[in-house]
């Protein structure tokens, strides 16, 4: 991919709700509106998400322990969010980018990377 297609690429993401995943684990879910040189993220309109602590989950394990008593079971525990309006994700604590768009988003999107 070439500069030019690269930049097209980027501005068809413009507007889009991203996922971006940080090195904390935390989870950043927001309406893209742009990027710089340093890969620096600024998303609007954003949630974050965490996963449960290690005492959430051991108090969870504990009650569905008593509950159960002996039979197997799967332990569901929800993450903890919070919503957080505009946020700048720094470039250097991202470690993976998710789209969350409809297939006709999709569509929209292979049309602008194969022209």
């Amino acid at each position: 991919m070439d500069d030019n297609q690269a930049v097209e690429y980027l501005e068809s993401l413009i507007g889009q709700t991203l996922r971006v995943h940080a090195t904390d684990t935390r989870i950043f879910v927001g309406v893209f509106k742009c990027t710089d040189a340093a890969r620096n993220i600024i998303l609007a309109n954003t949630f974050e998400y965490r996963y449960p602590t290690t005492a959430a989950v051991r108090d969870a394990a504990l009650h569905s322990a008593l509950e159960s008593l002996g039979e197997t079971q799967y332990l569901k525990i929800n993450m903890t969010s919070r919503f957080i309006g505009l946020v700048v994700v720094p470039g250097q604590h991202i470690t993976r980018i998710e789209l969350e768009g409809t297939p006709q988003q999709s569509r929209v999107r292979e049309s602008v990377k194969t022209s």
